[in-house]
């Protein structure tokens, strides 16, 4: 029997086809994966069964009949649930508050503060999600921020589960624990639909697979008659490339020297530790540690983020040392230092500018974009316009697109293309495929290694084990704001640097 069945769908914005004569079939009870590229249509064909959007053709069955869900609340009366990509949740209101917001319990006409906890808390201690109903939301991590949108869901009942690119912003072991809860659910009976670009998550839970490519469904697939690599090549239309060949170099020449940094945070916590280590031209040094053991730290003290509190950090340009540990962010820039952050949306775009805005955050200021402090819109615009062509950018209406309107990961893309267009000789990179789809993500690593082979010096930090390995020289591992060592990435082991990055292990 099917729990979902969304029958040759369709839906334009514009003249933009987002789905086009689609067809999902997904059994009850079911994790049913939905794989797609970055821009192909996956959220907005969920989007349109939640009720955010109406069809412009096909229809939707729910149980075998037929509905039409105009809004979410009709979603929630059928019983379907939606964790979207980006949570919608009141930082400052408590668990309890957000999960029962609408539909609190009351008593006299006034809210019913302690049942409705009670309530709440039980749900929680049901599912062993370990989290207390009176904490409040901005005291939680991401992966238990995500917990609470799930409880959103558990708490009016759903039945069939939506998780929209889920594991986006979460750290591994974060990941491990919610794939394990999504498991957990189905065990329950949950009908679970998980929309994700990442092969090792449906491979690991996913008992079918619908592939969407711009817009139209390609194939519906089961999970375990099907590689990572056919997988990928039925998302992006050709074979893409999983291995990482780097050209040997030999850089010898300092261009960024770290001595003795120590920080602290805003309650007297120290955060980096006495940190001294040096990145050269024409090398990939990168940054392994578990999140939160001094890695964002060290960027954002290089960028101009974050003051340091001791020591020194001298970027090397052209044979000058500029010591920049006290220098604002546009001075920074201005050295020729690029930054790919971790947090796209506080620190790489503004939501509500355009595309094409986005693209020129860096040289808006500048001629041929401003003469006499008039912007010229239309440099923007070509300007723009040469990167969404040469970095394959999906934009629902080109140049003009609010930045908001793009996929996470056609955000990241235009992001990582701005960087690298403004040819910096340092460029940090954080978390740079973060959100993105196989193919964008063998893109990006290439766009990396050909900054190295063109002699620039990179820092990369990711949570991904693989990638550092993959892409480093050599690889800096923090644990506790300390640095553990440094090692060359040829000869180094997983083995070696998850004991360092726990606190352990050695250099040697």
């Amino acid at each position: 029997m099917y729990a979902v069945e969304m029958l040759n769908v369709t839906k334009i914005f514009g003249h933009f086809k987002a789905n086009d004569n689609i067809t999902l079939q997904v059994e009850k009870g079911e994790i049913h994966a939905l794989l797609g590229e970055n821009g192909a249509g996956k959220s907005t064909l969920m989007n349109l069964l939640f009720g955010f959007y109406s069809l412009d053709g096909g229809e939707i069955k729910i149980n075998e009949q037929k509905v039409e869900i105009t809004n979410p609340n009709i979603a929630n009366d059928l019983k379907i649930g939606m964790v979207h990509q980006h949570f919608k949740l009141i930082k400052p209101f408590t668990v309890a508050q957000n999960i029962t917001l609408g539909s609190e319990i009351t008593r006299n006409k006034k809210i019913d503060i302690n049942a409705t906890n009670k309530k709440v808390q039980n749900i929680i201690d049901q599912y062993d999600f370990n989290l207390k109903a009176t904490t409040k939301v901005e005291d939680l991590t991401v992966g238990e921020q995500q917990k609470v949108e799930i409880l959103k869901m558990l708490y009016k009942e759903a039945e069939i589960l939506i998780f929209d690119e889920p594991t986006g912003a979460l750290t591994p072991q974060e990941t491990i624990e919610l794939l394990n809860t999504i498991q957990r659910l189905q065990n329950k009976g949950k009908t679970i639909i998980l929309i994700t670009h990442k092969l090792q998550e449906i491979k690991a839970i996913a008992h079918r697979c619908t592939v969407i490519r711009r817009g139209k469904s390609v194939a519906t697939v089961f999970v375990n008659d099907c590689t990572e690599e056919k997988l990928a090549e039925l998302m992006v239309g050709r074979a893409v490339n999983f291995d990482v060949n780097k050209v040997d170099k030999n850089p010898t020449k300092d261009i960024l020297q770290i001595e003795n940094l120590t920080m602290y945070n805003s309650f007297g916590s120290k955060t980096l530790d006495d940190v001294t280590l040096n990145v050269q031209y024409g090398e990939i040094l990168g940054i392994a540690g578990v999140d939160g053991n001094g890695q964002s730290e060290i960027v954002e003290a290089i960028t101009g983020l974050q003051q340091v509190s001791s020591g020194t950090i001298n970027y090397i340009s052209n044979d000058i040392k500029h010591d920049i540990t006290k220098k604002s962010i546009r001075e920074i820039i201005n050295l020729g230092i690029g930054h790919i952050p971790q947090d796209r949306h506080k620190h790489g775009v503004v939501l509500e500018f355009s595309v094409a805005e986005n693209a020129v955050l860096k040289r808006y200021y500048k001629s041929p974009y401003a003469i006499s402090g008039r912007l010229n819109k239309n440099k923007f615009n070509s300007y723009a316009e040469k990167l969404i062509l040469e970095n394959d950018i999906r934009t629902p209406h080109g140049v003009k697109s609010l930045t908001r309107d793009l996929s996470g990961g056609n955000q990241q893309k235009l992001i990582i293309a701005r960087e690298i267009a403004e040819q910096p000789d340092l460029l940090i990179a954080v978390q740079p495929t973060r959100g993105v789809d196989v193919g964008a993500i063998e893109n990006i690593h290439q766009s990396l290694l050909k900054e190295r082979e063109n002699d620039k010096g990179i820092i990369l930090v990711s949570l991904e084990l693989d990638e550092i390995m993959k892409l480093s020289d050599r690889i800096a591992v923090m644990y506790d704001g300390r640095l553990m060592g440094i090692v060359d990435a040829k000869t180094a082991t997983q083995n070696q640097i998850g004991l360092m990055m726990a606190g352990g292990g050695t250099n040697e």
